[in-house]
């Protein structure tokens, strides 16, 4: 699995219109230095998730969002087209595709999800914050569909 990872990060950092650029023009030095960088960072990333309980990938009409705590990782594309949360989901992380739901508004105001152990009590509002496992139960409870469920006894 990890030359697997190793190869599809590769992969995108080469495929960045600035590092091609780079190696039309001759810089293959600075072309594999950003490419190292970009891989290292996104290796950061997957670890990031891996290591956090919270962590978890959400897919909508408006793109995929790695959700990593204090830090997001986002692209305007499905998350079929977005390596790095595609790698973090076949690496375990939850995904919650909210493609199916209709009620977005409802959707847009579930609480947040906690990424500090600290879950507010009933009734909830847009600036709550919860536990993954709630949030998961909620946004499934509007539609959403669940890939990589942390939830006990889930298979999916």
């Amino acid at each position: 699995m990890q030359t697997e990872v190793l190869r599809v990060l590769r992969t995108e950092a080469q495929s960045w219109s600035r590092h091609r650029e780079l190696r039309k023009t001759g810089d293959l030095d600075e072309a594999r230095r950003l490419e190292r960088k970009t891989i290292s960072r996104d290796i950061g990333y997957l670890r990031a998730a891996f290591n956090n309980p919270n962590a978890y990938v959400s897919c909508g009409g408006g793109g995929t969002i790695l959700h990593l705590g204090l830090t997001t990782v986002s692209l305007y594309a499905p998350v079929e087209r977005f390596p790095l949360a595609s790698l973090a989901v076949r690496l375990g992380t939850p995904l919650i595709d909210c493609r199916p739901v209709c009620d977005i508004i409802a959707l847009a105001n579930l609480p947040k999800v906690t990424m500090d152990s600290q879950i507010h009590p009933e009734p909830w509002t847009a600036s709550s914050r919860i536990s993954l496992l709630t949030y998961i139960d909620a946004a499934e409870r509007l539609g959403a569909r669940i890939v990589k469920d942390p939830r006990a006894g889930c298979a999916t």
